[in-house]
């Protein structure tokens, strides 16, 4: 009698599996071009401008944002614009730079994945492949810091559990 209603509860289950169709994930369509906003805190100016990949943005007088890649969702998908970003801060004052934020950005949860900083916001606002903006961007020679940016204490923490 088990036997059969093992039987039955696995048939059951396959017939109920084979009807959900399949799950695939979101197909993201590479860009050119990040639409960046920024704020400075401490003067409340904020900025908006397009940044290409590869290239490099002075924001304020010590922020450096490049841009790493750019995905858009297709048109037909909900809305989403995912961006990598590496920033750094090279004061007046200090020789070395040192790494702020390195990782995506989603222009649709912008504190999912959020630069902490004193002074400076960060946000994606969409990606594109045309320039629009009417002057084009100054962009910086500056080059990134040398050593590897650093991992979140949550990141050191899950990879410790696989060390065994």
């Amino acid at each position: 009698m088990s036997l059969r209603v093992l039987l039955t509860t696995l048939i059951t289950g396959g017939l109920l599996l084979s009807a959900v169709p399949n799950a695939s994930a979101r197909q993201m369509e590479e860009m050119s071009i990040a639409v960046l906003r920024t704020i400075d805190k401490v003067s409340a100016r904020t900025r908006t401008f397009e940044v290409p990949i590869d290239k490099t943005v002075k924001f304020g007088s010590s922020l450096f944002i490049k841009l790493r890649a750019c995905r858009k969702a297709a048109p037909m998908e909900t809305p989403e614009s995912a961006a990598f970003l590496q920033m750094w801060e090279k004061k007046p004052t200090d020789e070395k730079s040192i790494w702020v934020f390195s990782g995506w950005m989603f222009s649709s949860s912008p504190s999912l994945s959020a630069m902490d900083h004193p002074v400076y916001d960060v946000w994606v606002i969409e990606c594109k492949n045309a320039e629009t903006s009417p002057k084009p961007e100054d962009f910086s020679s500056e080059t990134a810091p040398d050593s590897e940016p650093a991992k979140d204490e949550d990141e050191e923490n899950s990879d410790s559990d696989f060390d065994d």
